[in-house]
Order: structure tokens, then sequence, then C-alpha cells
């Protein structure tokens, strides 16, 4: 094993063990509270699909990368890397979409009742679940070309024209229908992107104009900082973190599929730039239960 091999090794299996104890533990909590007879807030249910989907990226990816970095090669059959490569695209494609729905409804959540958010927000309530498992859907739905790409390496020996995972490898298609599928998937993180921002800044605005409100009923507080704080400055780190980790990840994601070759590097920076999002994101929504002090999202 050579050095560089050795750094990949550690930074996959550093990443996979936190980011799955830190989803287990954030998903571990929801259901805690939902039994225990806790109301939940109205976005609990986004959040555990959340924690699923970033859980599946993970364990898919991390996985088989941390495997390769061991030096271990073809030890999944074919139906294991279309079964794997599957579930990353599922995982990725549904972590991406609630990202977004969370942001969007947490602020119709925290609109003021006088505003004209009131209505939607009777609406958007009933819709949560069904919003979720759509985002499922969709995404199982889009991504049914991805085994039909992935295959393991010993039934691609004699084929020039693929990516090497050093576990399984992935052949190009026609370069026009992979134009028009990188269009697509541009396309629709590209809107997610733009709704999370606006969701995410509206939240920010209605927080900061409500602390302002309340200011002197926080000066006694126990909490170091007051919940509308935390509950900004998460909402920034989790808008911060998930705009460049998802655009970074889907630049070089549209790079794979544009050219049909790509170097050694930069197939094992995109799987670690995959996993960053669904490794800091249960540690950023965490902090909202940092003190025993409820944020103001409840319902």
């Amino acid at each position: 094993m050579t050095f560089i091999d050795l750094k990949f090794v550690i930074l996959f299996l550093f990443q996979t063990a936190t980011g799955a104890l830190g989803n287990f533990s954030l998903l571990c909590h929801s259901i805690f509270l939902y039994f225990s007879g806790y109301r939940s807030r109205s976005t609990d249910v986004i959040l555990r699909h959340l924690t699923v989907a970033n859980t599946l990226v993970i364990l898919s990816r991390g996985i088989p990368e941390t495997m390769a970095a061991f030096g271990a090669e073809d030890f999944l059959s074919d139906a294991g890397c279309k079964l794997v490569f599957y579930v990353q695209a599922v995982g990725r494609g549904v972590s991406f979409s609630t990202t977004c729905l969370l942001s969007v409804f947490q602020a119709i959540t925290i609109s003021p009742r006088s505003s004209g958010w009131a209505e939607v927000k009777l609406k958007a309530l009933k819709y949560i679940w069904s919003c979720a498992i759509v985002s499922w859907v969709i995404h199982m739905l889009l991504n049914i070309r991805v085994p039909l790409l992935v295959n393991d390496k010993r039934n691609n020996k004699n084929i020039t024209d693929i990516t090497d995972f050093q576990y399984c490898s992935a052949t190009s298609s026609d370069k026009d229908q992979n134009s028009i599928f990188a269009a697509l998937t541009l396309s629709h993180n590209i809107l997610c992107l733009k709704l999370m921002i606006w969701s995410s800044g509206s939240m920010v605005f209605i927080l900061l104009r409500h602390k302002q409100r309340t200011r002197h009923l926080h000066r006694h507080s126990s909490c170091r900082s007051s919940p509308e704080t935390r509950a900004t400055q998460s909402i920034l780190i989790l808008v911060c973190a998930f705009v460049s980790f998802s655009t970074l990840s889907s630049i070089w994601y549209v790079w794979f599929i544009l050219y049909r070759k790509a170097a050694w590097w930069l197939v094992k920076a995109h799987a670690l730039t995959s996993g960053c999002f669904p490794t800091t994101s249960p540690f950023i929504l965490m902090t909202r239960e940092h003190c025993a002090c409820r944020p103001m999202w409840k319902t």
C-alpha cells in the first residue's frame, strides 16, 4: 500500500464512520422523541427521510471506497455493482431534494401568521409526507439508467471506454444521451439550490426580525444564545455546506457524464466530496437540540 492509498484509507474510513454515526444518532433521536410522545415539528418527517438518504449515500459510497483504498479489487459481483451505484444515485438525489424541501417547509412554518403564507402553511403541512415519498419515487425512476451503465470489472476487460472505480466500472453511453441527462441533472440541482437559498434567506430574515422584537425576553435565559440565534446560525451553516459541496459534486458529476475518461485522483476526490454533505449535515442539524430551550419551530 502506497502513502497516497493510506491517506485515502484514513479519509474514507473517517468520513464513513463519522457520517454513519451522526446520521444514525440523529435518526434515533428523532424516533425516540416520536415514541416518547413529544409533539413532532412539522419538518421532522422530512428530516427522517433526509437522514435515511444520507445514510444510504455514506454506506454505499464509503464502504466500497474504503475497501478499494485498502487494495481490494473485484470484491463486488455485477449485481452488487449495479445495486451499490443505484443506491448511491437515488440516495444522493433524495438527499438533494429533501434538503430543499426541509428548507422550504421550515420557511413556511416559521412565517408569521399575519403574512400571506398563513393559508399556504395550512395546506403545505398536509403534503409533507406525500412530498417526501414523491421525492423517492422520482429519483428511483430518474436513475433507472444507472444499473445499465455499471458492471463489475471482470465484464469490461475488453472495453476501453470506461470509468474505473477500482471495485466497479462504468461504461459511457451515447454522448447525445449523456448531454441530455447532464442537462436534466444540472437543471434539477440549480432549481433546488435556488429554492434553498431563497427559503433560507427568508428564514434568516424572519428569525432576525423576531429576535429584535423579543430581545428582552432572553436576557435571563440559561442558554448561551437564544434559540433564534442558534437556528439562524444552523441555517446559514447548512446552506453554505449544501451550496458548496453540492455545487462542487455536481460539477464533477457532469464532468464524468460529458467526458469518457477521468483521472484516478478526480474519481477519488469526487467520491470524498459526495460524502461531505451527508456527513456534516446531521451535526449541523443537531446543533438545534444543543440546549433544553426549544427553537420556535414548533407548530
